[in-house]
This record gives structure tokens, sequence and C-alpha cells, in this order.
């Protein structure tokens, strides 16, 4: 089974509450939902929060809409997964995050397609970022349940651990790794939600493909921005990776 675990918390230190922020009626988490949900290759997805009080709300959202849910550790997001990956009989999981809203299920199901082709342990498009050529907030990471198991065992850094594949990728730990690439070099554009400034500029989008009545995959997402540099100023100073310094 594939399964796609989209982790959320309420509790961002940047930017609190963002994975329910509405715009334009809706909650950006339901929005990556849904956009996720049209990939051809998934079996399921979940959305994996804390079992803390303060990601209550997350869990009432996943009960009104008939939303899968799983709750684990807030900081041990390692856990998180694995145990959510065990508890819903995952064999292949696809790790996206509540501040990727526009994730493109086309990238989706070519991230997954990649991992299949090359019998992978862990497939990425925007890691390791010194390579990456995807937008910051098309992120989307496959790893097989034996991978998981694997790292869940032996990775012992509380900051690894917090960033889930951190063992798969930084250290050489012969896990068969691959990066989805692609011809064109989008790697300096920026739509996750972590900061206000990324707020306005995931807003505009978001706007603008209701404007259109568009469901904007990828490459019309650029052209949004390309065409606002007003917008894409915004959070040009903000770069992919900011987030993980201990």
């Amino acid at each position: 089974m594939i399964v796609a675990i989209i982790q959320a918390r309420m509790g961002s230190t940047r930017l609190p509450g963002k994975v329910l922020k509405e715009v334009t009626g809706k909650q950006l988490l339901m929005y990556q939902i849904e956009r996720v949900k049209t990939s051809k290759l998934l079996d399921k997805i979940i959305v994996a929060t804390s079992a803390l009080p303060k990601d209550d709300v997350i869990a009432d959202f996943c009960e009104r809409n008939n939303i899968a849910c799983f709750r684990g550790s807030e900081n041990d997001v390692l856990s998180r997964y694995y145990e959510c990956a065990k508890e819903f009989q995952a064999d292949i999981i696809v790790r996206l995050t509540a501040d990727c809203p526009l994730s493109d299920p086309k990238v989706v199901d070519n991230s997954i397609r990649l991992f299949t082709d090359e019998e992978a342990d862990y497939v990425a498009n925007t890691v390791p970022p010194e390579s990456s050529k995807f937008p910051d907030g098309s992120d989307v990471e496959v790893f097989s349940i034996q991978a998981l198991a694997r790292a869940f065992i032996e990775c012992q850094n509380p900051h690894d651990r917090e960033h889930v594949t951190f063992y798969f990728w930084r250290y050489g730990n012969d896990f068969k790794t691959v990066q989805l690439t692609q011809d064109v070099d989008w790697s300096k554009y920026r739509f996750t939600v972590d900061y206000p400034e990324d707020s306005e500029v995931v807003e505009y989008i978001f706007h603008e493909l209701e404007r259109r009545s568009s469901f904007g995959h990828l490459p019309e997402i650029i052209d949004i921005i390309d065409a606002a540099p007003e917008i894409k100023a915004k959070n040009a100073k903000r770069h992919f990776g900011e987030g993980w310094k201990e």
C-alpha cells in the first residue's frame, strides 16, 4: 500500500496555526489534501499530528472531513511516521508537510514511479538542496517501510529525528537514494508557508488560481509568480532549509 503521510501541527514558532489558515474560505490543509487526492498512485492519505492538546483542532478537522488522522510525538517526528506507517500497514510512504499546500500530484506520482523503477530506499525532489531543481513548496519524499524501520531503530540524534529523513540522505548510511530532477531549474522559487511573507505569496497564488478556475500544476504556479514580480520579491530573502538549524 502506498500511503501519503502529511505531517501537520499548530505549534509553528514562526507562523502559528498556519496549517488551518483560511484562504478564499478553505483551510490550507484542505487545499493540500484535495490536491494530493488527485494522485493516480496513492492508496491512502493520512494527516499525522501530535498528541498535544493544542493539536486537537487538527484531529477535529480531520474527523469533520472524514480524513484519516494519526497522533504521536510532537518532536520525535520520525517515531510519529514509523508508528503511523505501521498502524496503517504502509509499504511505501510518501512524506508531505502541511506547509506545502500547493503540492502537485504529478510530482507526487513521478516521485513514486522513480522510487519503484529504481528500486530505491529513498527518493526526493528537493533534497539534497544543492542539486534540487524544484521549488521550495513542491517537496515530496518517498521511502519504504523497511528503510523507515531501520532509521527508527538506528537514528539517535534528536534533531535528525525531528526532521525525519536526514538519516536517509545526509550521512551516507548505505541507503539507495535517488533525486527526482527535471530539465528546467526552478529551485529559486518559493511557495512553502513558513513565514508571514510566505503566506502572502501562497494566498496570492490561490486567489489567482481561483480567478482562473484552474487547478494549478507546477508550470502554471511558476507562471503566476513570474507574472507578479512584486509577489515573488516578498519572500525572496528566504531560502530552503532555514528551519533546519539545530
